[in-house]
């Protein structure tokens, strides 16, 4: 009988499985994957296709609370995509629930002219 698992982590691992079955990051439209750790927050853009990061933003680059760090994450990071041709993207919450940090970078980014 397999385990069920009980750690936050763990279910987090289950709920980013499901979600990275169902999108697929192209050139055309590449992947907005996010990523918070206890202090930052992250977010690139990654073709799957070629398995390359188009471009990148860390929360390291802002000051302020995470909330406003994400904020700025989601506004720099729409900025560079601008810059290399980029309107439409998919969005990888990464296994985090859709609020806060989360919310907050991608209103950003839609703010900032992407389309997901």
């Amino acid at each position: 009988m397999k385990k069920s698992p009980t750690t936050n982590s763990e279910l987090r691992a289950r709920r980013r499985e499901r979600v990275r079955a169902k999108i697929i990051g192209t050139a055309v439209r590449p992947r907005l994957a996010v990523y918070r750790s206890n202090r930052f927050v992250s977010a690139q853009l990654i073709d799957d296709t070629a398995g390359k990061t188009i471009v990148a933003a860390h929360g390291r680059e802002f000051k302020g609370p995470q909330s406003m760090q994400a904020t700025s994450v989601g506004e720099a990071i729409a900025k560079k995509a601008k810059a290399f041709g980029i309107t439409s993207i998919v969005f990888d919450r990464g296994g985090y629930r859709y609020g806060g940090q989360v919310k907050a970078l991608a209103d950003a980014a839609r703010a900032g002219g992407l389309i997901f």
